[in-house]
């Protein structure tokens, strides 16, 4: 649990740098990879 919060924080601040930087399809992978932790913690913490 806590290497998918690390990799989800990771993901937040990569996403926050791409658009300060202007660079919208990083920006939008990034959301799309923050997705996929979130869920994934659901999913941990629902079993």
């Amino acid at each position: 649990m806590k290497d998918l919060t690390n990799k989800y924080e990771q993901a937040k601040q990569n996403s926050i740098m791409f658009m300060s930087n202007g660079q919208i399809s990083a920006y939008l992978n990034s959301l799309l990879e923050m997705n996929k932790y979130k869920r994934l913690m659901v999913a941990v913490i629902a079993n």
